[in-house]
């Protein structure tokens, strides 16, 4: 008795999510079902491929071998029905984008109806990660990183550079004054990142050149958080014109520095690890979010 699709999809389910309840929900199925689909794909193969613990689920060496099968077919059973879709110029499929909060609110969310409109047979699934996630592990086609690009194996779209400022709300300065120098930032709050430490490094120089470093008074692993912290008065912050646009034009936040401020842009790619070609789903929502940001898409 040969092997079925959802077999194999519901092991690799498993296998990317650590839990066959897991597994069920993103699959729409019950915990019996999944756990059914496993028992039956392993009578078949006469092999154990999971060894099921009190905590986890681990691979054994059969898992290990037939795991790298089975997301291979899977993978060519939806390049298949891709370029079927492709050649009708129908996109269709659940396409999953990851991006950092910051970037899926201020960019992504406000451009998800306008895509919907236009490929009605595309179903978005929108995911929020602070760091760098892996796309295969979390069955993600489409990411917008931030920052240099690391992953070699990663396929990679420019869809803009996006510059930092220095910037304080009103009702902060108007309480705590509006620095001049860049070394009166040691007696101010300062809001910045947990991690990664570089975020931390603010386009401005510091007494002996160097590019300044600070220890925030607040420290969050969101943009987004700190964002908000600035505009509740908490201090002053270093953010990606991507996501401060409105607030600045409409006074909520204040740049400082302008003459001192170094033109320090973060690189934004769209990266993914399968051709557009053969993805047109995936191809299609850069090519939407490229035309509705335009050829200078974060300057002002």
């Amino acid at each position: 008795m040969k092997t079925t699709l959802d077999e194999m999809q519901a092991f690799t389910r498993v296998v990317d999510t650590g839990s066959i309840t897991a597994a069920a929900e993103q699959l729409g199925q019950t915990v019996s079902g999944v756990s059914r689909a496993l028992g039956r794909l392993e009578r078949k193969l006469a092999a154990t491929l999971l060894r099921r613990t009190t905590r986890r689920l681990e691979l054994t060496e059969e898992g290990e071998a037939f795991l790298q099968h089975a997301r291979a077919i899977l993978a060519s059973v939806d390049e298949a029905e891709e370029q079927m879709a492709a050649r009708l110029e129908q996109p269709s499929g659940r396409l999953r984008v990851d991006a950092s909060t910051p970037f899926m609110l201020h960019v992504i969310a406000p451009l998800a109806g306008g895509f919907r409109e236009r490929h009605p047979q595309v179903s978005l699934e929108l995911h929020s990660n602070e760091g760098f996630i892996d796309l295969i592990e979390k069955r993600t086609d489409l990411a917008f990183r931030i920052g240099t690009l690391k992953d070699s194996t990663l396929r990679a779209r420019p869809i803009g550079t996006s510059r930092l400022r220095v910037l304080a709300s009103s009702g902060y300065l108007k309480r705590h004054g509006t620095p001049t120098k860049v070394s009166q930032l040691a007696r101010h709050s300062l809001l910045g990142f947990t991690q990664p430490e570089t975020l931390n490094d603010w386009p401005l120089r510091d007494a002996d050149g160097n590019t300044l470093h600070i220890r925030p008074s607040i420290a969050s692993s969101s943009g987004e958080t700190l964002r908000q912290l600035a505009l509740a008065d908490a201090g002053i912050v270093c953010l990606s014109d991507f996501m401060t646009r409105e607030d600045r034009q409409a006074g909520r936040l204040v740049p400082l520095f302008a003459r001192q401020t170094l033109d320090v842009r973060q690189p934004i790619n769209a990266v993914y690890y399968r051709n557009t070609a053969l993805a047109s789903r995936i191809s299609c929502f850069i090519n939407h979010v490229v035309a509705q940001l335009g050829p200078r898409a974060f300057d002002d």
